[in-house]
């Protein structure tokens, strides 16, 4: 394989290793997925019946836009997986890293019928990035992709209603970045909620000057875009561990 693509298998592999440590895993059911870089309809995806923490690079699956699978393995893909990753892939050029969840409080927010509260700085400042799908049952219809991606538009942190969480990244890094921070507002918001007391309001001009803030730091051009230096700090942390995923 060429070097590009090595590297995104070492970057990906990364990445489920991190979202085991956060304990992120849901056992086989949920996935993160990437573009092969010179190779453009060509994905990365994890097999079905390796848990995030056994996730190596070479282990990865690459497959065509249509979840055909392209490497030699002993391993299948979970075809409800790719439904939902596929689409967007092939609908968002800029995307080359989608990454969806089912943890607990992700799912918690996304069954409340308000979903995520402009409550605390975490949601604030992500709260532009953030939109919502309507749940159809488990993902296995390719008649619910184009409402997928519909949902989804410009955006790229995406609820699932009653389902969970879904990021999708310019980069490795910038995906995970985007989960970790809806995961973490939503984390603070059922925490919140968990305390018995009602929540402190805020002004609506504290409300939108958050929010024109959170647009302007995680920009592109803003100190906190993309991901890039988030993103080289969590890779120092595998290597400090010992992490074998780049195999």
């Amino acid at each position: 394989m060429s070097d590009a693509e090595w590297k995104m298998r070492c970057d990906l592999a990364a990445l489920y290793r991190l979202a085991a440590i956060h304990g992120w895993g849901d056992l086989l059911a949920t996935h993160i997925s990437a573009r092969v870089p010179d190779a453009r309809d060509q994905f990365l995806i994890n097999p079905y019946g390796m848990l995030f923490e056994e996730i190596t690079a070479s282990s990865l699956v690459k497959v065509d836009e249509h979840g055909k699978v392209l490497s030699e393995t002993d391993y299948i893909i979970n075809p409800a997986g790719f439904v939902i990753h596929s689409c967007i892939h092939v609908a968002r050029p800029d995307i080359d890293c989608v990454m969806h969840l089912h943890t607990r409080d992700g799912t918690a927010v996304a069954t409340q019928a308000g979903g995520l509260l402009p409550a605390t700085q975490h949601a604030l400042v992500i709260y532009d990035q953030v939109t919502y799908h309507d749940f159809e049952g488990p993902a296995l219809d390719p008649d619910e992709q184009s409402r997928l991606v519909a949902d989804l538009g410009d955006k790229r942190i995406m609820i699932l209603r009653n389902h969970g969480t879904l990021a999708a990244g310019r980069t490795v890094g910038e995906a995970f970045v985007l989960m970790y921070r809806i995961e973490r507002a939503c984390r603070m918001q059922i925490a919140a909620q968990s305390g018995g007391q009602p929540l402190y309001p805020l002004p609506q001009s504290v409300i939108d000057k958050s929010i024109e803030c959170g647009r302007t730091i995680f920009s592109k051009s803003g100190f906190a875009g993309e991901g890039h230096r988030e993103w080289a700090a969590m890779l120092r942390k595998l290597q400090r561990e010992g992490s074998d995923h780049a195999r």
